[in-house]
This record gives structure tokens, sequence and C-alpha cells, in this order.
């Protein structure tokens, strides 16, 4: 299959790494060349627009920042859904709205097209070693056509429903997060004030109950002040304010994913939102 991906960025770079390594053809689109310029080093073709990338495409994979961004590669003019050829699958694997999901699906039908939307979890370490969990939701048919696709990019790949779907379950994986990393932090506050080797410390835990990916990979960078992003503070809160909206609608109150966004919406409101997710220890160092 020729693949047509969109946005090239933390998350993209490895993707379509991986996905040369497997022997597709990839053309690439983002806002800037410099953000695919390793990604052309190992083969993948520059496009100018996103007209030219997706035109010839079988499958167009993009990777974007905001809901806003879904909206406008997908529904601007010679986006995408104007320019792709009749037959192809579109994936979304942004992590946005379920709402937009579902519209795109929608529209999508309309013009002869099939659409999945596949949000992703692991980080910028999952999608550069393949082992990404991905959540897909839609044209089932489409999904089982595509899945060599995924499983080039991830490990865990899991069809969950119809449109919207995927977005759903991504929006759990970041309300579980939420109350995970916000744990970890305090764990790990506590430790220090009980004068604690905090390097001794994650070691013990992390083979108990208490173990986690979280606790893994984000407490040990918590303890070594690394705060380079995996994954950035101004996306998490993109999600948890998606999950809260989802979660208003159903009735739903959830007060561990409300405080934990109030925390990281403090954290850039002080201008660190281009910061790693685990900069949250930062809140418990200042209060």
């Amino acid at each position: 299959m020729n693949i047509a991906f969109i946005g090239v960025g933390v998350m993209g770079r490895g993707m379509v790494a991986n996905l040369l390594n497997k022997g597709y053809q990839v053309g690439t689109y983002s806002r800037r060349k410099e953000s695919a310029k390793s990604v052309l080093g190992l083969g993948a073709v520059w496009h100018d627009s996103i007209k030219s990338c997706v035109k010839d495409a079988d499958v167009v994979i993009s990777m974007v920042g905001y809901p806003k961004d879904v909206e406008e590669v997908y529904f601007g003019n010679e986006g995408i859904l104007d320019s792709a050829k009749e037959g192809a699958i579109l994936i979304d694997m942004t992590t946005t709205s379920p709402k937009l999901a579902v519209r795109i699906e929608n529209e999508a039908r309309r013009r002869g097209l099939k659409a999945l939307d596949a949000p992703v979890s692991g980080g910028d370490t999952g999608a550069q070693k393949g082992t990404l969990a991905i959540m897909a939701g839609g044209d089932e048919a489409a999904f089982n056509q595509c899945l060599p696709i995924f499983e080039a990019m991830g490990k865990t790949i899991v069809y969950q429903g119809k449109a919207g779907s995927g977005q759903h379950t991504k929006m759990a994986n970041q309300i579980a997060i939420a109350g995970c990393v916000a744990g970890v932090a305090e764990a790990i506050t506590y430790g220090k004030a009980a004068g604690l080797d905090l390097n001794i410390l994650l070691d013990t835990i992390s083979g108990g109950a208490a173990g986690s990916w979280q606790l893994s990979n984000n407490g040990r960078k918590m303890v070594e002040g690394d705060y380079a992003p995996g994954f950035y503070i101004k996306h998490f809160i993109k999600d948890m304010d998606i999950a809260k909206e989802e979660a208003q609608d159903r009735h739903l109150s959830l007060g561990i994913l409300e405080k934990v966004l109030e925390k990281y919406q403090s954290l850039a409101d002080a201008g660190l939102e281009d910061e790693g997710t685990q900069a949250i220890i930062k809140k418990y160092m200042t209060e």
C-alpha cells in the first residue's frame, strides 16, 4: 500500500520510520519540512501540500496536534477529504474529539472513502520502538485491511467498535494516566520528605502492586529532574479537556481528572506547557 502521512512531529517521526522499515512507500507532509528531515533521510518522500501528498495514496494517516488541526487537514480547502482518491482509507491517529471522529467518518463515507479513528498510547518511546497501543474505531473491514500497517507501528492493537470508539478508549486511557502520574509525583514527594533514597524507592515499589509504566518511566525522570517532553503538558491538557467535556455530556463528575487538570493548567500558565508530563512533580515541590 502507498501511504500518505500528514504530521511528522515528535510521534510521527518514529511512526513513519517504522513504516519505512517494513517496506511501505510513505509520502509525508508537515507544516515545517524541517520536522520531517530525519525520515526523509530514511526514504520518505516530501510533498509541499496535503493535496499532493494524499491524491494517490491508498491509506492516509494523520498525526497532528489539536482538534482544530484535525479540522483543518481534513475539512480545509484541498484537505484530505477533498483530495483523497475514491476508496482510500483515512486514519486519524491524533487524540481528538470522539464527535469529530464521527463527523469525519460520516463525511468520508459520503465521498466513497473509509475512515478510522485510531489514537495511540506509548509516547515518543513507543513510537520509536514500534510498541504503541492503538485503539481503533470506525469501519471494521478497513481496520482489518490496515492491520499490517498498525502492526508496523504498534504492539497492542484493538478494534473498539463504531466511529468514535477509538477516541473514547483513549479518553479512558488519559483519565487513568491522570490519576497515575499524579500518584507517582505524590509518592516521590513523600519519599523525599521522609529522607528516602528515591532511586531505591522506585526500584522497590515498581516491582510490587504499585508498579506501572508511569512509575518506571516518568517516576525516574522526576527523580532525575528530566523534564524533556515525551508527551507535552499542552497536549495532555488538550486530552483531559476533551475527556472532561465527554464526561460532562454523560453527567459524570470525575474528581481526580479535574484536580489533575487544574495542576497541569497551572503549570501551563507558568510557561511550562512545552515540558513533559512528568513535570507535574514541580507542583508538589512548590506546594
